[in-house]
């Protein structure tokens, strides 16, 4: 499946494709994997995400500075960002890891997306993933209420048309595919006022959902 979507996507063109490629090589599959650039990254979006909140809020000591960082960088949070990437779609995978839902598993896809922070940088420096992880991380920013838990897709997406006053999305499911031990759940986001019909899948509804919901509020911020 060709990278060209994704880099698109990241806002970033690899010079050096062999990162990329490494970045989303699953240790299941082949070596060299993705761990080493997943450790890199990690370290990579601490430093920006901890350099956006210090920006932002010049008033919140170092506590709650901490708090808020430990949630954006949590796997859920970057489970969400990969989600919306439609990342596990170009993940490379061992035979059995693809069987078990690997494509669609919270750890894989957090940690696939810390590698490609790593592999970012390794490819053209510390600004240029520093501006990747900028622009994906620009909802969760701007959905931060010092003292309260970020907000996920769809409770984001619910808050924006109840102060338009237009009715809630309608979900629902659509369809499920694969074996019972490794399920993916095809779900529908509907925003019948505004015509607006989104589609998400995932390892659980819950997560589908968020997807569905991720891509209703792009479908919005396009308008």
């Amino acid at each position: 499946m060709t990278t060209h979507r994704l880099e698109q996507a990241l806002g970033h063109r690899f010079s050096d494709p062999s990162l990329l490629l490494t970045a989303l090589t699953h240790r299941s599959h082949s070596s060299p994997h993705n761990e080493r650039l997943e450790f890199l990254g990690d370290s990579i979006l601490n430093c920006v995400i901890a350099r956006q909140l210090f920006d932002r809020f010049p008033a919140l000591p170092e506590g709650d500075l901490s708090r808020l960082r430990a949630n954006l960088v949590r796997q859920d949070s970057l489970h969400q960002l990969a989600l919306a990437l439609s990342l596990g779609q170009h993940l490379r995978l061992g035979e059995g890891e693809q069987k078990s839902g690997g494509s669609q598993r919270p750890s894989i896809l957090a940690d696939t997306l810390e590698a490609l922070f790593g592999a970012i940088w390794q490819d053209a420096g510390f600004d240029a993933a520093s501006a990747v992880i900028a622009r994906l991380y620009t909802d969760l920013l701007a959905a931060i209420a010092p003292g309260q838990p970020i907000k996920d897709a769809k409770t984001r997406l619910q808050e924006y048309l109840q102060g338009r006053r237009l009715g809630l999305p309608k979900y629902a499911l659509s369809g499920t595919e694969g074996q019972a031990h490794a399920q993916q759940f095809n779900v529908t986001c509907e925003i019948d006022a505004l015509r607006i019909r989104t589609e998400g899948s995932g390892a659980s509804r819950r997560a589908a959902e968020q997807m569905a919901a991720q891509r209703a509020l792009e479908r919005l911020q396009q308008s």
